[in-house]
């Protein structure tokens, strides 16, 4: 009975769709979708997201090196959500049939007129609406989140903005991980030193278009009193106008920091053998600029 069964269900699978190797469970189908550039190139980086009718996420994933995305879901109606890095996004709605295949096909995305840059001139962070955090994994388990509550900086774009430059402090007795004995540890010797090293600076001259809206920007960060080279992801979020009608630009950064290259190590603690935080730090910058008075 189970293998007249499963011989029936492999030649239904085998009529409807040429996906036959593609597991489907009863009451579900398989959809597809191969997505190319304006030359019809797979774009191998493309990440899709699958939602139901009522706009709940299903299922999300990357395209292949082919370009293309295949998955199991149950029969219903889906929307599908096709991005990737430069190209304008892509929406389409489907329905998929039990036992079958539901295919888009080939789907070219266009490439996205990238955003407008900011001026030549001094544009200074405007604090009130930029964040600048970090992570770092406490004892091996859990994750401490926190923030440096007070920093200034100005950035210079030139034309071309590659040859811009930014300059960066930021109070080091500011960090705030939102527990005032972790904080006091975090400011003293054995780590920040902040009676010694009262700012944390960064100076770059290196803007580096990578595509779209993305940008590495590299420069040299001084930390507990070592100068390393760092290297911002960024991406650029374009113009906007605020409250008051002033023009400012946007972005958001990530990197990441390794204590032991900046001298920092929890000294007590790990004379003892006790690890902890973490070798690595994830820092996350939500930056919104304004030009300079």
């Amino acid at each position: 009975m189970i293998g007249r069964w499963l011989g029936s269900r492999t030649n239904r699978v085998q009529r409807t769709s040429p996906l036959a190797a593609v597991p489907t469970p009863p009451s579900a189908g398989v959809l597809a979708c191969r997505v190319l550039d304006p030359v019809n190139e797979p774009v191998r980086h493309a990440e899709f997201a699958v939602t139901d009718a009522m706009g709940r996420p299903v299922v999300s994933g990357g395209a292949d090196p082919f370009g293309s995305f295949v998955t199991t879901v149950p029969a219903g109606e889906y929307r599908l959500a096709v991005s990737a890095e430069g190209y304008a996004p892509y929406r389409a709605t489907t329905q998929v049939a039990e036992d079958s295949l539901a295919s888009l096909g080939d789907v070219t995305l266009q490439v996205a007129r990238p955003p407008e840059l900011p001026a030549p001139g001094d544009w200074e962070i405007e604090s009130a609406h930029s964040s600048i955090g970090f992570t770092a994994r406490h004892i091996g388990m859990a994750r401490i989140h926190g923030q440096f509550k007070s920093f200034a900086g100005v950035i210079r774009i030139t034309e071309p903005l590659e040859r811009s430059a930014m300059h960066v402090v930021i109070d080091a007795a500011s960090i705030d991980t939102n527990m005032k004995m972790r904080d006091d540890h975090l400011r003293s010797a054995d780590f920040l030193d902040v009676a010694k090293f009262p700012t944390l600076e960064f100076y770059s001259d290196r803007f580096v278009h990578k595509g779209g809206n993305r940008w590495a920007v590299t420069g040299a960060l001084s930390l507990h009193g070592v100068t390393r080279t760092v290297t911002l992801d960024t991406e650029y979020l374009g113009l906007g106008n605020g409250m008051e009608g002033e023009v400012r630009a946007a972005c958001r950064a990530t990197t990441e920091l390794h204590r032991d290259d900046f001298t920092v190590s929890w000294q007590t603690m790990l004379a003892r053998g006790i690890a902890v935080v973490g070798p690595s730090i994830k820092v996350d910058l939500d930056v919104q600029v304004v030009r300079k008075a």
